[in-house]
């Protein structure tokens, strides 16, 4: 079983990575007390899932004896966890304090500082031990998701965004759940032409009689240009899915 644990300062994107790694398909637990780690995994085998992220901070008391007793255990075990660590620089910490209103969890009677520093000197041991460690001050959300998932994607899962293209009508509304609409009611109707009439826009007389024409033609073609040069655009930014929308 791949058995991935996320850590590192509050505040550096810990929710972040687990949901990037949620969406590779890992089975995702964030505060899980150290102490049930291994009763956890165990459970997870029995149930044959085959990743799992566990989210540990030092909001869990029992965090540090907790965690190097459950990585021995798991170890003994035969499983091997590795620790991705997230940090970020002080004055970043704290503007993204501000942004959001929470409270440090180890500035419970401080500064929002004096919680960053003490937790710094709390988890120095496991930020050396780590497997991983990435540093996100300098990183928005998009690119922290996409150096997760590039990191622990899967040979068997492709890096590729899914695209659906799909036709409405006008006289029902424009679908919500779309993000690029196209109004080609400039082509050729062929619910004018009487023998095509009864056809749907699967039949390949109407398909031909609306596409084989210079205007079907020129749109076509400058449909799979923008395409062509806004998918990757999209996919850079992790979306994971992009519904086009011909009217």
């Amino acid at each position: 079983m791949d058995l991935l644990i996320v850590s590192g300062l509050s505040g550096a994107g810990k929710s972040v990575a687990i949901k990037a790694c949620e969406d590779l398909g890992f089975y995702c637990v964030d505060n899980l007390p150290t102490t049930l780690i291994p009763t956890f995994v165990d459970l997870a085998v029995q149930s044959q899932i085959e990743r799992v992220v566990l989210g540990i901070d030092v909001r869990e008391r029992t965090f540090f004896d907790g965690l190097t007793e459950a990585l021995r255990v798991l170890t003994e075990e035969g499983h091997q966890a590795e620790v991705l660590f997230l940090e970020a620089r002080d004055e970043v910490l704290i503007r993204r304090y501000s942004e959001s209103r929470r409270k440090h969890p180890l500035a419970t009677e401080g500064t929002v500082l004096q919680g960053i520093e003490a937790e710094r000197e709390l988890l120095q041991h496991l930020r050396h031990e780590a497997n991983r460690v990435v540093d996100t001050s300098d990183l928005n959300v998009h690119e922290l998701r996409s150096i997760i998932q590039t990191a622990y994607r899967s040979e068997e899962q492709p890096d590729r965004m899914h695209v659906f293209v799909g036709s409405f009508g006008f006289k029902y509304g424009v679908p919500t759940h779309t993000d690029l609409v196209f109004d080609v009611r400039f082509l050729t109707n062929p619910h004018f032409v009487e023998e095509l009439r009864p056809q749907t826009g699967q039949h390949p007389e109407v398909a031909r009689y609306v596409l084989e024409t210079p205007a079907g033609e020129l749109f076509m073609q400058h449909l799979k240009d923008f395409l062509a040069a806004l998918v990757p655009l999209y996919e850079q930014e992790g979306k994971s899915y992009l519904t086009v929308s011909l009217g």
